[in-house]
């Protein structure tokens, strides 16, 4: 028999999350009511809980929040026929799996109009549980090497694989890792999208990349290419380049790495890869990527630049990282996590190219770092 609980006039289900240590967790079920698996990550940010959800990086991921109340002003109307300045949105549709919360408010009072969360959620065929301690759980992911979960709402129906591409590659009983397969043909747009026109035109490679990219670069009066992430690169014709964010392992992308060297690093224009982008650049220049041990998840991750070694707050979520003792010698360390001292950014020394793991066009976090998109946009 399903169980339900009232919370404030609210009845809830009961669901269980499961984690791959054996350890499961009780608590109840909110959103759409379908069974989901994935990387368990998490988010230590008040705000921005619509951005982190449709953030293409979290693709195959269960995102936990470890603030205490989600959802306190709803989620934002997405303006239709203006997809990508829709600010609340970072791609039409929420990409994580699932949610976990501690608590979770049931309404919208958005400036823009909008929904609740869970509404949203429902609409999308997203599940979450709330009334979960998510700093202890948060704790247990950082401990862990790698963490997969899933979330499994009383009475509920399996999700269907057809949501996203790379789900087709799973067993109902496996858990789902986003690092196994090449994420790019689920999150890249499928055609070229051509963004506000201006003398300075700029091809943004399309790894899952975030709109606030976009809406950075027609802010500084620049034209955007969007391109497919299999595009022939060597037909686009651009002042320069930006390879973007996007989720798993930068080694399985296929083809990618052998194209930006062919075709992207050799125009000579100027180049700015962001998180996924900066590792697949820095594959394509001959450096090699390793995976984390303690992943970098937050909207407070400080790093260091160099060689002024000026101190920045970054948004980051990422399992990989460049190796130190693999950049190649006419490639310089930009920037370099303050914690445990791994590669935050690269610079070319004598061409206009240069990369970071971190988020500078943030949406949501700090802001740190938008100068980056100013630096890249002078060279142009």
């Amino acid at each position: 028999m399903e169980q339900t609980k009232k919370i404030l006039g609210k009845k809830y289900k009961k669901a269980c999350l499961e984690l791959s240590n054996g350890v499961k967790l009780k608590g109840n079920a909110i959103g759409a009511d379908v069974i989901v698996s994935g990387e368990m990550v998490f988010n230590t940010g008040m705000l921005g809980y619509s951005e982190a959800m449709t953030d293409p990086s979290y693709l195959g991921q269960i995102l936990v929040f470890s603030f205490c109340l989600i959802g306190n002003y709803g989620i934002p109307d997405l303006k239709i026929g203006d997809f990508f300045m829709s600010k609340g949105h970072e791609s039409s549709s929420i990409k994580t799996q699932g949610i976990i919360v501690s608590g979770i408010y049931d309404g919208c009072h958005h400036h823009d109009g909008g929904v609740s969360l869970e509404d949203w959620m429902k609409s999308q065929g997203v599940p979450g549980i709330s009334g979960i301690d998510t700093r202890y759980l948060v704790q247990m992911i950082r401990e862990s090497r790698n963490l997969s979960g899933r979330i499994i709402p009383e009475g509920a129906k399996l999700q269907d694989k057809n949501k996203f591409e790379f789900l087709k590659n799973f067993r109902d009983d496996e858990y789902v890792d986003p690092s196994k397969y090449n994420l790019m043909p689920s999150v890249s747009t499928k055609e070229k999208v051509i963004m506000n026109k201006a003398s300075k035109k700029v091809a943004v490679v399309d790894c899952g990349a975030k709109w606030n990219i976009m809406r950075m670069l027609v802010g500084r009066n620049c034209g955007v290419e969007l391109l497919p992430w299999d595009s022939d690169f060597s037909k686009v014709k651009c002042d320069g380049w930006i390879i973007s964010n996007g989720p798993g392992d930068p080694k399985n992308t296929g083809d990618l790495v052998e194209r930006i060297k062919k075709d992207v690093l050799s125009s000579d224009k100027p180049i700015l890869g962001i998180c996924l982008g900066h590792q697949l650049l820095s594959l394509a220049s001959g450096a090699k990527t390793k995976r984390l041990n303690h992943g970098h998840r937050s909207h407070n991750q400080p790093v260091f630049s160099f060689p002024e070694k000026n101190a920045y707050m970054s948004s980051q979520n990422h399992r990989y990282a460049v190796e130190k003792n693999s950049i190649q010698p006419d490639w310089m360390l930009w920037f370099e996590n303050a914690n445990d001292g791994s590669v935050e950014g690269l610079k070319h020394e004598t061409k206009p190219f240069m990369s970071v793991q971190f988020h500078p066009e943030a949406s949501s976090g700090p802001n740190d770092t938008s100068w980056i998109m100013d630096k890249f946009v002078g060279l142009l």
